[in-house]
């Protein structure tokens, strides 16, 4: 288990926060019984794996989508705001003038304006399961009977290799920031092990900031955690003088000498062997980049995130996400300053994803890798007294690249003001089941939750497959 330690708080029910975060960063490596193999692949049909592995970019709190895909420019002052729209790649469509990279790029894409659910809270439950009938009370932590994620569904049929990481998450663990664990990532009733590997990180900041809503940017890169102790780590124990690759030399050398592994148990040695791998630690060192690769993804936490993303998708991982939450404004949880919010953290968001799909495309891997940009709302139409858009999950909005999704496609509108779908609403469970879909996985398949009910991997969503080439 990766434990974290943050400030020490006391939780409403008399519980610190540093006690309750015990993370399982390192139990994915669990492997699969024959039986719940077998019986999963029973319950598959036939489909075609159109993409080998998914980058999602899960914009905590909740993207304004009016004020980035789907602008309004004819709305009333306090509904369009303050962004002003760019031509893009598909003709008629213009998308916010501060992202020219992915305007130039959305002729690669399928751009959903539709996303609607019930889920209104602030953690990426619905993104990363599909499931949108929880509520704070339940589920804002997570919690031993949560929905698996679709990174652990994968684990758990065994897609991809196993010489490197197939669940990744980074810069750290949803929640990190305020030291504490939120759902959606882990495996819930399917086990700890199929939880994915939670990177931890340092970031630094160039001043203080001046509250929630002033964004600081994030400077950093996702680090592996320490070897000091496996499965047991805490990442203050991790060696900040020293590189990972120093310390994982150093282990390494002490294994080449004795021959052992210094008394690990079979399970710690199945981590550190995928940890040490030439793979995994060439896509978590960036020191072999050329700076000019790391400033065309920003060469800050979520730039440098997002390029370790693409190497891990080189070496076949399955399933990456970049969860950008941090301290500091680095976050999508726009209740105040949207405007002022938007103009740091769109130019940003703008180069990691043209670098992404650049890059994919150059390399020929954008057709078997489904990169996802979305978040877990929408934003209200009505800008607040405090120049911020509430919670807003009827209308978002979900960008979709490669994977055999189709090119220069729109699905679904909303009204005039952006707050319903007035066409083609899709659910969170339609967009897990499209990624599903995507890697082969038939979304109506089901698991058994803890009380041995079957529950389906998609929760009733079905394919959006008018984004499917």
């Amino acid at each position: 288990m990766l434990r974290v330690l943050g400030e020490r708080r006391l939780a409403c029910d008399g519980v610190t926060r540093r006690e309750a975060i015990r993370v399982g960063g390192l139990g994915l490596f669990g492997g699969v019984s024959l039986p719940t193999l077998l019986h999963a692949k029973q319950q598959q049909t036939e489909l075609r794996q159109r993409a080998k592995s998914v980058v999602l970019i899960n914009l905590f709190g909740g993207p304004p989508h009016m004020d980035m895909f789907d602008l309004k420019p004819h709305a009333p002052q306090n509904v369009r705001g303050e962004m002003i729209g760019t031509p893009s790649s598909i003709p008629g469509l213009q998308i916010c003038s501060l992202m020219p990279g992915i305007a130039g790029l959305m002729h690669e894409a399928t751009l959903i304006r539709s996303y609607s659910h019930r889920y209104n809270s602030h953690n990426p439950y619905n993104v990363l399961t599909g499931f949108d009938g929880g509520n704070d009370a339940e589920n804002y932590f997570a919690k031993r009977s949560d929905h698996p994620s679709m990174g652990s569904i994968c684990q758990h049929l065994d897609i991809g290799p196993r010489d490197v990481p197939r669940y990744v998450l980074m810069p750290a663990f949803p929640g990190y920031g305020q030291s504490l664990r939120r759902a959606g990532p882990y495996g819930g009733y399917l086990g700890s092990r199929y939880d994915p590997l939670f990177t931890v990180c340092d970031p630094k900041w160039d001043r203080k900031g001046n509250g929630d809503y002033d964004p600081v940017l994030a400077h950093g890169a996702p680090l592996l955690p320490s070897l000091d102790e496996l499965p047991s780590v805490t990442a203050d124990r991790l060696d900040r003088r020293r590189s990972l690759l120093e310390q994982f030399d150093t282990r390494l050398r002490g294994i080449d000498k004795n021959g052992s592994v210094d008394g690990m148990t079979k399970f710690q040695q199945q981590v550190f062997g995928l940890l040490t791998s030439p793979k995994t630690r060439a896509a978590f060192d960036l020191s072999k980049d050329p700076q000019s690769v790391r400033d065309r993804y920003g060469d800050n936490l979520w730039g440098n995130s997002t390029l370790v993303a693409r190497k891990l998708v080189e070496a076949g991982s399955t399933f990456v996400t970049v969860n950008w939450e941090a301290q500091r404004g680095g976050h999508w949880d726009l209740h105040g300053n949207t405007f002022g919010m938007l103009r740091g953290h769109l130019p940003v968001l703008d180069a990691m994803v043209t670098a992404l799909v650049s890059d994919l495309k150059s390399s020929g891997l954008l057709d078997t890798t489904l990169v996802v940009v979305m978040g877990e709302m929408g934003r209200t139409p009505r800008i607040n007294p405090k120049a911020g858009r509430d919670h807003w999950p009827q209308c978002g909005f979900s960008l979709l690249f490669g994977g055999g999704i189709k090119r220069g496609c729109l699905v679904g509108r909303s009204d005039a003001q952006a707050a319903y779908p007035a066409d083609r609403p899709v659910s969170a469970g339609d967009m897990v089941a499209t990624i599903y879909h995507q890697l082969g996985v038939d979304s109506a398949m089901t698991v058994d939750d803890l009380s041995g009910r079957p529950v389906h991997i998609a929760h009733g969503g079905e394919p959006v497959f008018e984004a499917i080439a």
